[in-house]
């Protein structure tokens, strides 16, 4: 099927799906309000085969050193699919699955497919790696660019995180983990009972981020959105925390934002 954008409704909620832009989700209106950041490089796209940066480009796979091109000198950033057209496998008023192979530079064969789930009051995203060879370190998570105002007071976040990774000159952790301090954060927290943050705009929406994994960077350093990207580990986790894509079992992770009117 074609790679066309794709319009998913579900009460008074719009979802736009770009397979040919990196397989974003391009714009989420609930009640006709836009709450993504619009724009080719912004809406939410997805991480992976890996998230955040890998230092030097450079990840360890047994005794091979891999190099990833330098996209965010001195480091690779964000993975490769949202660089490239994902194809459209089937949708539905209120669902797309859309699915994207992996090819070079990413060294292993293999194929992300992304399935996108619209409700009233929830969007729900799903995305799995599986390999067509050998096995092979890769990591999922989400980057969603939600727009710090909604026309009137900017958001506001609210988390509880155990932990928060130092980070060292070159945006990458120490290793070291320390207490959460406060913000403008470009930091990686800790949440081992699963992500859940907590998105406000007073007196118009409350969103809250979910999912299962335990990992979420948090990004407020822009004056026009806010991100919160749940991710199945840390930057630089190919190298530091990787899982791996077997041919018996796929990386499957998913996140679900659930709002209410205030």
């Amino acid at each position: 099927m074609s790679n066309e954008p794709i319009t998913l409704t579900a009460g008074d909620a719009e979802a736009t799906v770009l397979p040919g832009n990196g397989g974003r989700i391009g714009g989420l209106r609930v009640g006709g309000t836009e709450l993504l950041r619009q724009g080719d490089r912004f809406g939410c796209f997805p991480m992976v085969p890996w998230c955040g940066r890998i230092r030097d480009g450079r990840f360890r796979d047994g005794g091979t050193v891999q190099q990833m091109p330098l996209n965010s000198p001195p480091h690779a950033i964000h993975g490769t699919a949202r660089d490239g057209a994902w194809r459209t496998a089937r949708t539905a008023t209120d669902e797309a699955v859309i699915t994207y192979d992996l090819v070079e530079p990413w060294p292993y064969p293999g194929r992300v497919t992304q399935q996108v789930a619209l409700t009233p009051d929830a969007l729900t995203l799903t995305m799995s790696v599986e390999t067509y060879g050998s096995s092979f370190p890769a990591q999922i998570g989400w980057h969603p660019w939600f727009n710090r105002n909604l026309g009137g007071e900017d958001v506001r976040l609210d988390f509880s995180a155990a932990w928060q990774e130092e980070r060292g000159d070159d945006h990458l952790p120490t290793g070291k983990r320390l207490d959460p301090g406060p913000g403008p954060w470009d930091d990686c927290f800790g949440m081992p009972g699963g992500v859940d943050v907590k998105l406000t705009w007073p007196g118009q929406l409350e969103l809250t981020v979910g999912s299962r994994e335990e990992w979420v960077v948090v990004y407020d350093e822009q004056a026009e959105a806010v991100c919160v990207e749940p991710q199945t580990g840390p930057p630089n986790g190919l190298n530091t925390a990787p899982r791996l894509v077997t041919p018996l079992e796929p990386l499957e992770a998913s996140t679900t934002w659930s709002w209410r009117r205030l």
